[in-house]
C-alpha cells in the first residue's frame, strides 16, 4: 500500500511519500537506541518539562493539526480540535503523575531476611508502536506520553493514509526538547514491521488496530520473545433496560454510534433493548440517526463526514447489504450516495440473526444494529455473544442492576448510563479478541517497564528511593 494523503470527500490524491530506504531505517533504529541511552539517564523533572512543552505546542498549533487530521481521514474539524485538546491533557497528566506512578514499591524486608527490599521500575528500551488512522493523534499520544515519561523511546509505524500526521508527530517531541531519537515516525509499509521487531534494539511493541493486524504483530513478537500490548476491534453492546432514561439513552446512543463517523473501536455498535421499552427507544433512536447531517467535515454544522477509505466504505455497505438480503429490516439509511468520495449515511438495522455478517462482525461505520430482548439474562447473553470484549454500555437506574452489569458484562470497560470513552485516569483495553494489556492510567505507564526486584542484605546502607529510571 502506498503512503499517501487521499481526500476521503472526493477520492483525490493530495500528496504521496516515499518509503524509507533500508539505510534510512537502520539510521532510525540506531537513533532510537542512542536516544534511549540518553533518555533513561534523565530525571522525571526533565521529562515532565519536555512533555509539558509538547502540550504547549499542541495547544498553540491546534487549528493546523486538526486541519491535517480532517484532510487525511475526514473526521469533523470540531472533533479533530477536541482530539488535539485531549492529547495535550494526557501529556500534562503524565508529566504530573509519572514519578508517583513509578515510585519504588517497598516490600517487607524483615520477613525475607533483608535490611531493605523493594521493586523498582526501569524503562525497557525502544518500543515499536503500530497505530491506526481513526484517531491519528490520540492513539499515538496515549502510548507516547506514558512511554516517554517512563524513559522509553518510541518508533511509530503509522497508518499509510495519515502520513502528514505521522510526520508532525515525528518532529513534535524533538521540538519540545526531548533528545534526538526519543520519538520517530518510520515511513514504511506493513511488510517491514517484522524487520523492525526482529531487531534486538527494539524491546517491545504496541498495536491498535484490527484483529488480523494484532495477531500478526503478536506472532512476530512472540518469535522474538518481545512483549506486546494489543488494542483491537470491538463490537460494543449498548444495553437499555426498562428503568433507563430513554430520551437521554437515545441521545447518547446516537453520539456513541456515530462518533468519528462511526469509525471507533469503542463505538457502541449493538443496541440491545428490553422489549418493554424497545419500541419507544427505537423510534427516538431512528429519528435522531436520521436527523444527523452528512456533509463536508470542515463545516461546523456537519455531524458525519465520509469514511476514511474506499475499502472501509465498501466493507460497511457489503455488511448492510448482506443483512438486508437475509431479511433484516432497514429502519433508516443503508444506501451508498451517488457522489464522489467515500460516503455512507447513518443507518439502523433491526431483526438481525446469527446468519448475518453484522451479527458477529465489527461494523466500522455509522451503522447500528438493534436487538430486542425479554429479560436481563437475555440482554447479558446477547451482549456477551461475540468474540470481542472491549467496552460495554448499560442503561438502567436500578442500583442492583447496575452492579450486576458491571460484574456480568464481559469487557475491559463498562460504562453505566454513559458512553464508553477513554480518560487518562482510567485503564483502557479489552479482553478476548479485543486484545490484552492496558493503556492509560497507572497501568499504562507500567506496561513497558521492567519491575526489578531489589534485595539488600546487612552491611549495605540503602533503601527505596524515588525510582528515577537511571542506571
Amino acid at each position: 500500500m502506498s503512503i499517501a494523503t487521499v481526500d476521503p470527500t472526493n477520492g483525490q490524491l493530495l500528496k504521496s511519500f516515499d518509503e524509507m530506504t533500508d539505510e534510512q531505517l537502520e539510521e532510525a533504529l540506531a537513533r532510537a537506541a542512542a536516544g534511549f541511552d540518553e533518555l533513561r539517564g534523565t530525571t522525571f523533572a526533565d521529562r515532565a518539562r519536555w512533555m509539558s512543552a509538547v502540550a504547549d505546542l499542541l495547544e498553540v498549533e491546534t487549528d493546523a493539526v486538526a486541519r491535517t487530521m480532517t484532510t487525511e481521514m475526514a473526521k469533523t474539524y470540531a472533533s479533530a480540535k477536541a482530539e488535539v485538546a485531549k492529547c495535550a491533557a494526557a501529556c500534562r497528566y503524565y508529566a504530573a503523575h509519572a514519578e508517583r506512578f513509578l515510585a519504588d514499591e517497598p516490600a517487607d524486608a524483615g520477613s525475607i531476611g533483608a535490611t531493605s527490599a523493594y521493586g523498582r521500575y526501569f524503562p525497557m528500551g525502544p518500543v515499536l508502536a503500530v497505530m491506526p488512522w481513526n484517531f491519528p493523534l490520540w492513539q499515538v499520544m496515549r502510548f507516547a506520553a506514558p512511554a516517554l515519561m517512563a524513559g522509553n523511546t518510541g518508533l511509530l509505524k503509522h497508518a499509510s493514509n495519515v502520513p502528514q500526521t505521522a510526520l508532525y508527530l515525528d518532529e513534535l517531541f524533538r521540538r519540545a526538547g526531548f533528545p534526538a531519537g526519543a520519538f520517530q515516525a518510520l515511513m514504511i509499509g506493513s511488510e517491514r514491521i517484522e524487520r523492525v521487531l526482529a531487531d534486538p534494539r527494539v524491546r517491545a511493541a504496541t498495536l491498535t488496530g484490527s484483529e488480523g493486524a494484532g495477531r500478526s504483530v503478536a506472532s512476530i513478537a512472540g518469535r522474538y520473545v518481545k512483549k506486546t500490548v494489543l488494542e483491537l476491534g470491538g463490537s460494543d453492546p449498548f444495553v437499555v433496560m426498562p428503568s433507563a432514561d430513554l430520551a437521554r439513552a437515545a441521545e447518547v446512543a446516537t453520539v456513541a454510534r456515530c462518533q468519528n463517523n462511526g469509525q471507533s473501536c469503542i463505538a457502541a455498535k449493538r443496541f440491545i433493548v428490553h422489549t418493554d421499552v424497545y419500541d419507544e427507544f427505537a423510534e427516538a433512536f431512528v429519528a435522531r440517526m436520521s436527523a444527523l447531517r452528512v456533509g463536508d467535515p470542515m463545516d461546523d454544522g456537519t455531524d458525519v463526514g465520509p469514511l476514511a477509505t474506499e475499502r472501509g466504505r465498501d466493507e460497511v455497505a457489503d455488511q448492510v447489504r448482506d443483512a438486508v438480503a437475509k431479511n433484516a429490516r432497514l429502519l433508516c439509511g443503508g444506501e451508498v450516495p451517488d457522489r464522489p468520495g467515500w460516503w455512507y449515511p447513518p443507518t439502523v438495522v433491526s431483526e438481525l440473526t446469527p446468519q448475518m455478517r453484522m451479527y458477529a462482525e465489527e461494523v466500522f461505520g455509522p451503522v447500528a444494529g438493534l436487538y430486542r430482548v425479554g429479560s436481563y439474562e437475555e440482554a447479558v447473553e446477547v451482549a456477551n455473544g461475540t468474540d470481542y470484549g472491549l467496552g460495554a454500555n448499560a442503561w438502567t437506574r436500578d442500583p442492583d442492576e447496575q452492579q450486576r452489569f458491571v460484574t456480568d458484562l464481559d469487557a475491559g470497560m463498562v460504562f453505566v448510563n454513559g458512553m464508553t470513552t477513554s480518560y487518562p485516569e482510567l485503564p483502557f483495553g479489552g479482553v478476548g479478541n479485543s486484545g490484552y494489556g492496558r493503556e492509560l492510567s497507572v497501568q499504562g505507564i507500567r506496561e513497558f517497564c521492567n519491575l526489578k526486584a531489589v534485595w539488600i542484605g546487612a552491611g549495605a546502607a540503602a533503601g527505596p528511593g524515588a525510582g528515577a529510571h537511571s542506571e
